[in-house]
Order: C-alpha cells, then sequence, then structure tokens
C-alpha cells in the first residue's frame, strides 16, 4: 500500500515510522508512506500557509494553494488513482468496518489540517472525511496517524500473528475478552482455571461469555443492532447471573 500524507509537521511522523507496527509494515514493504510538507509549495519567503478567514473570526484558515499542490505532488509521485481523505471532527465516525475499506485501498492521501481548518474548496474534492470522535485536537496530525495505524494491521505480513487481525474487538461486533500470561498467580490473583485446562471448546466459550458481558457493560449500543444466537443469548445470561464465574 501506498500512503501519503499532507502535513506542516512531518517530524511528528517520526515516532510513527521508527516504531511498532507501521514501522515493521514499512521495513517489509508492504506500506510506502511519504510526508509531504505545504509549506515547500508556497510562494512567500514567509512559507505561509494560512490566511485569516473571510467573514471575520478567531483563528486562520489553510490556503487552497499550497495544499492544492502538495496533494498534487503526492498524487504524482502515487503512480495511480489515489484515495483522498480529510481527518475533520466534521467528518464521518470512524468505526472497523471503514478501517477495512481503507486497507482494501492501494494509494492514500490523508490531509493533516491545522488552525481553523483548511479552505471549503479544498474539502470539496477530497473523497472522504473522517472523524476519530467528538473531541477536538490542535491538528490532524493523531488523527492521521491513528488511521494509518489501524489500517497498517491489515496489511500482510505486518502482524506476528494474522489472526490477531480477525479476532481483535470491534471487528466481531463484541468487544476483547480478558486476556492472562504466565505467572499464573500473582498479587493473590490467578489465572481463570479454564484456560489452564486445554479443554479448546470450553475456553472458546469462556472467551465469548466474557466478551459478550463485557461487551453489555461497557458498550451496549454494540448489543442492540446484533442478532444474538441461542449460544450468545444462554452465555450472556449466565454472565449477568454470575459475572466472575469461570
Amino acid at each position: 500500500m501506498w500512503v501519503g500524507v499532507v502535513s506542516i509537521f512531518p517530524d511528528m511522523f517520526r515516532m510513527l515510522t521508527s516504531e511498532g507496527v507501521v514501522a515493521r509494515a514499512i521495513a517489509s514493504g508492504a506500506l510506502d508512506l511519504v510526508i509531504e510538507n505545504p509549506r515547500e509549495h508556497t510562494e512567500d519567503r514567509h512559507s505561509t500557509v494560512d490566511d485569516r478567514p473571510y467573514g471575520g473570526g478567531p483563528g486562520m484558515v489553510m490556503k487552497v494553494e499550497p495544499l492544492r499542490r502538495a496533494i498534487d505532488a503526492l498524487k504524482q509521485r502515487a503512480g495511480g488513482p489515489t484515495r483522498t481523505v480529510y481527518l475533520t471532527p466534521q467528518g464521518t465516525r470512524l468505526e472497523q468496518r471503514n478501517v477495512e475499506a481503507l486497507a482494501r485501498e492501494e494509494r492514500l492521501v490523508f490531509i493533516a489540517g491545522r488552525y481553523e481548518g483548511i479552505d471549503e474548496r479544498v474539502i470539496e474534492d477530497v473523497d472522504e472525511q473522517i472523524s476519530i470522535g467528538d473531541f477536538v485536537l490542535t491538528g490532524g496530525e493523531l488523527p492521521v496517524m491513528v488511521v494509518i495505524d489501524a489500517v497498517a494491521r491489515y496489511l500482510p505480513g505486518t502482524l506476528g500473528n494474522a489472526q490477531s487481525a480477525q479476532d481483535e474487538s470491534y471487528r466481531t461486533g463484541l468487544l476483547d475478552w480478558a486476556h492472562y500470561t504466565r505467572p499464573e498467580h500473582v498479587m493473590g490473583r490467578s489465572v481463570p482455571t479454564v484456560l489452564l485446562g486445554g479443554d479448546h471448546e470450553a475456553i472458546r466459550r469462556y472467551r465469548l461469555r466474557d466478551a459478550l458481558g463485557r461487551t453489555y457493560e461497557r458498550r451496549p449500543d454494540l448489543l442492540s443492532g446484533r442478532v444474538l444466537s441461542n449460544e450468545e443469548r444462554k452465555l450472556l445470561a449466565d454472565y449477568l447471573e454470575q459475572p466472575g464465574a469461570c
């Protein structure tokens, strides 16, 4: 996958490209990440990328020309059709289905806005607007990194265990179950006995029960549109009767 990012703070992406899943995707050749700074596409000696909003009001707005030139430069480097995404609180809420759809794209260009936002005439030409939540950050760099990290998990060879991307929270519509590792006993607490016995079917039922219970308690909205199977209804009822049982 080829990914380009328009940002006036390209150094912010060094952490993303030097550690973790995204760095692994780049090292393996599964991901090619290019950052384009709009300041390099200005024509004045101050490299101005923003100006006062028409109609008055606080803050500054990112200008059309530097952004448009940066986007065009990335599209030329991409070597084929690209999907352009703008990260904004006004966009569609990011969900796992959006992440999986983006992961199927061959080429993406993300726009990281700053200040009060970007000129609407740039937004009119983007393919998609995405929000990572109903809150405001100082810029679009962190949201862009969040989306790239989420997408990179689905690129071939990125995760040590490909099954991890299949079993994780939200993909199945449920929160993840509780996880345990060694030692078996620590700080007066023990690993649930069912996980120690090697009965794979019992472990599957326990994990599904735990995932259903956690989702019911913490994110009931995820269950509102889900049609539970007979097994799921029984496991959830059992959880609600005995939340701590294992």
